[in-house]
């Protein structure tokens, strides 16, 4: 597996367990329909959560958050439109990016944006 694959793989592993401390309960991780993903579904309260993940270990390419773009935004929008169609029990939802940078020590810093959109 390529180093970034593996780098994304270990963000989305950091993630759960950050989110998890943070109260939140994961529903799915890396849920797919057609073309699109969803990097971790979640829920806090009766808020459903879609979340996408973004990891680096350094800024030399800027804030991991920085590569989250309009056709990105709108595809995990898309995504989540179709989970609600499949699970229309959930009325409030939201959709966040999590951004972690992984030090060479092994430690991270966690920034997550709430309630983005187009």
């Amino acid at each position: 597996m390529a180093k970034h694959n593996l780098l994304g793989k270990e963000g989305e592993r950091m993630a759960v367990q950050w989110l998890q401390e943070k109260g939140f309960v994961l529903l799915h991780q890396n849920w797919r329909h057609s073309y699109y993903e969803v990097d971790i579904i979640a829920t806090m309260g009766t808020r459903l959560h879609f979340i996408e993940v973004k990891t680096r270990r350094n800024k030399n390419y800027g804030e991991p958050e920085e590569s989250v773009d309009h056709k990105k935004i709108m595809n995990l929008m898309k995504a989540g439109g179709e989970f609600q169609h499949q699970y229309p029990q959930w009325q409030i939802v939201q959709y966040n990016v999590l951004s972690i940078i992984i030090h060479a020590d092994n430690t991270a810093d966690y920034f997550f944006i709430e309630d983005v959109y187009v």
